[in-house]
């Protein structure tokens, strides 16, 4: 067999592969299980590896790296297309392999492991918060039946939840504030766990030059800049800002038809936890930073008295990208 190019559809369990040659043809199909995937690709020779930017596939790529290949990681949004037919593993393989071989597709660079743990870092901070909110949340309908009404902000329900737990009201019965007890135990674990992810974000932040220089820009701090490299790396992937920007879904949706373009709201695409913390970033400069002396500040003010304050954060967060 003379494969130039190897698909291959990653399954939990079951990967399913696709062989062509250099004039497009399959000369090759097999089923794998997922734990036999590596001892194959070593006996493999060198060739392009097609895969999906899924679960797993930067592990297979960092390997077929050592092993001579060239791995090529595409969004499965863009593999799509190239589905013949009706949908299944083989056809979703042979798409696979056939998008890798088009000259206009955008790969996806194989993150490094530090990379993907700093990735996993704010992957895990984000989850604290959720849940942090969602506790909140069921505390203040808790709270709500029973006609107290607490103020609103983080930090104010805390402290009444604390208040609550500890000296109790003539409308909380006996388990409710046993409850409220645990909740507030809770909350200040979750809260403690935070603060220690923050923390170490920080000190990766003031340790990396690439960080230092984005953290530069107005509304970008620790947050921000680590979960930007986390994302993107050296961003060797985007030609220019602007494709940085629409990848983000910053970018307006457009509708064109018979020469006639038009704009509509974002198009909400790409990575959404980047995305929103870019937007509370220009918030932040919008409304927060006192030195309005700078020319970006004085485009934003112009800006905020054209539009809306929403569409003015946007598109501060575009500008900053």
């Amino acid at each position: 067999m003379d494969i130039k190019v190897l698909g291959i559809d990653l399954g939990k369990t079951v990967c399913s592969l696709a062989g062509l040659d250099g004039a497009g043809a399959i000369v090759f199909r097999k089923r794998l299980q997922r734990h036999r995937l590596l001892d194959f690709l070593e006996g493999l020779a060198p060739c392009v590896v097609a895969m999906e930017a899924c679960g797993g596939a930067h592990h297979i790529g960092r390997f077929c790296l050592e092993m001579g290949h060239e791995p090529r990681l595409m969004p499965p949004l863009y593999v799509r297309p190239y589905v013949k037919v009706h949908k299944n593993d083989v056809r979703d393989t042979e798409a696979i392999a056939d998008a890798a071989t088009r000259p206009t597709m955008p790969f996806v660079a194989i993150k490094p492991e530090e990379q993907l743990d700093l990735q996993a870092l704010h992957r895990a901070r984000e989850r604290l918060v959720s849940s942090r909110t969602r506790l909140i949340n069921q505390g203040r309908g808790f709270l709500m039946e029973r006609g107290i009404r607490v103020g609103t902000g983080r930090h104010v329900f805390q402290k009444e939840l604390a208040l609550l737990a500890a000296e109790g009201s003539g409308d909380v019965s006996h388990r409710m504030r046993a409850l409220l007890s645990y909740m507030a135990s809770e909350l200040k674990a979750i809260n403690d766990r935070i603060t220690a992810i923050d923390a170490e974000i920080k000190a990766l932040a003031r340790a990396d030059a690439d960080m230092q220089r984005l953290m530069e820009i107005p509304g970008v701090g620790p947050t921000i800049a680590t979960a930007l490299v986390a994302a993107i790396g050296t961003g060797s992937s985007f030609g220019k800002g602007r494709d940085l920007a629409a990848w983000l879904g910053l970018v307006p949706r457009q509708i064109s038809t018979g020469g006639k373009a038009r704009l509509i709201g974002i198009s909400k695409r790409g990575n959404r936890y980047l995305r929103k913390l870019f937007i509370h970033g220009a918030r932040t400069v919008l409304h927060l930073v006192r030195d309005r002396s700078s020319p970006i500040m004085a485009w934003a003010d112009g800006l905020k008295e054209r539009a809306h304050v929403n569409v003015a954060a946007v598109a501060m967060a575009n500008s900053a990208r």
